[in-house]
């Protein structure tokens, strides 16, 4: 195993570490939280602290991993790939589910100390 592959292989483990902590984190975070925004925060930290990071993590360990000659860089590079669309597109999602929320008024915002987007509706600023 050349330096280099060590090094990968240890922050790929590292990354994976991580994403193991996030996801406990924002677990306890679902579970702890009052409302249904304060916990799509929550599942959006999962979504890229627990998703986006391990899945870097593996890709570093299949680049690190001569065993599978020329496959690892494949593999790597769809890892990458999955991983960017995801770091673009799940607080895009997490966005879009929070605004039909409040629109609809889906979701009770409860407690709520100030709600900025309710007196730019007001003043005629934001279009449902």
């Amino acid at each position: 195993m050349s330096p280099i592959d060590f090094v990968l292989t240890v922050i790929g483990y590292i990354l994976i570490g991580i994403g193991a902590f996030c996801q406990i984190v924002a677990g306890m975070g679902m579970n702890r939280f009052p409302n249904f925004f304060v916990r799509l925060h929550a599942a959006t930290i999962a979504a890229i602290g627990g998703s986006f990071v391990p899945i870097i993590g593996c890709s570093l360990l299949a680049l690190s991993f001569e065993e599978l000659g020329d496959v690892r860089f494949f593999l790597a590079g769809g890892g990458f790939v999955a991983a960017v669309f995801l770091l673009i597109l799940a607080p895009v999602g997490s966005h879009l589910l929070a605004k039909a929320a409040y629109f609809s008024k889906a979701a009770v915002l409860q407690p709520k100390v100030v709600d900025a987007l309710e007196e730019d509706i007001r003043k005629g600023e934001v279009h449902e």
